[in-house]
């Protein structure tokens, strides 16, 4: 993988044929889309979740020199030994994506420490941690690309998420300042800021307006996988929410509001199935080992 130098630097497009790329959370959801779609363009990836047995199931059907490793993104020695297996087996790292995310739904004064805790931990320090030790393997190289996976709700506000908002605003915040503060390193980074997509994290919801921007994991990865292949910086999925959250700050926080309300953003926490949803909540929240799915 080849990326050229310099602030705001385009380069060409290059192949990820044999590149070795990690993706957290990449069992399920929008990761293993990804994982998927890097494997077809020819990369070589490591997928790591929680769900040991889901990451390896994957790496079999992708084939080729896919494999699947257990990691828990909150845990630094867990991470470590991620990227080292990826390496180990793949190369020299050129691509981790930060995929892992959480999302604890209801009205925020009914939520626990615990659970805030946890999205905190997965969503905020997971990409915290990966980051950086993607850059210490990076830096003596002088080129990679991390892909932070933020989210809409890194953008605008999405009620009855909020702590969710909170670490994916902080996910955002973290990748601007490390694409600033590493512009000439070789190193490049990327925010994918999905919509609306139906995964298990959205499982008990329904789509409340036609209006509120959907789309699917698929087209999550294609955005990554261009992004990463042309250097972009921020990427929507689906596309075309890029444009509105954009305008929504040129026109002013209470207009922007009153936009976000008529499309039904805070219906999307507010009208869910609980059955549905607790069993999401009972999954990802309790104390035993959870799958961490994708955000």
């Amino acid at each position: 993988m080849r990326l050229r130098r310099g602030f705001g630097a385009r380069p060409e497009q290059f192949s990820l044929n044999g590149a070795s790329v990690a993706v957290t959370g990449g069992a399920g959801g929008i990761g293993r889309a990804v994982a998927a779609r890097f494997a077809r363009a020819g990369a070589r990836v490591a997928i790591g979740d929680l769900d040991l047995r889901a990451a390896r199931n994957l790496a079999s059907e992708i084939g080729g020199a896919a494999i699947g490793v257990g990691l828990d993104v909150t845990d630094e020695r867990s991470f470590f030994a991620f990227l080292d297996a990826a390496e180990t087996a793949n190369g020299p790292l050129a691509v981790l994506v930060n995929n892992a995310g959480v999302d604890w739904m209801g009205p925020f004064h009914t939520g626990t420490d615990h659970d805030a805790r946890r999205e905190i931990g997965v969503n905020l320090m997971g990409p915290i941690i990966g980051s950086r030790m993607a850059l210490q393997r990076m830096l003596p190289r002088r080129h990679g690309h991390i892909v932070n996976v933020a989210s809409s709700a890194g953008r605008v506000p999405q009620p009855g998420s909020s702590v969710y908002t909170a670490t994916k605003h902080g996910v955002v915040g973290l990748t601007e300042c490390l694409a600033l503060e590493y512009r000439n390193s070789g190193v490049r980074f990327s925010l994918l800021h999905p919509g609306y997509i139906p995964t298990a994290m959205t499982s008990g919801t329904t789509r409340p307006s036609k209006l509120l921007p959907t789309g699917s994991p698929e087209d999550c990865a294609r955005a990554v996988v261009r992004a990463v292949q042309r250097n972009r910086f921020n990427v929507f999925a689906p596309a075309g929410q890029g444009i509105g959250i954009k305008l929504g700050y040129l026109v002013g926080r209470s207009i922007r509001d009153r936009v976000l309300l008529s499309m039904g953003i805070s219906k999307i926490a507010a009208d869910v199935d609980p059955v549905a949803r607790a069993h999401y909540h009972r999954r990802v929240f309790a104390d035993e080992p959870f799958g961490q799915g994708s955000s």
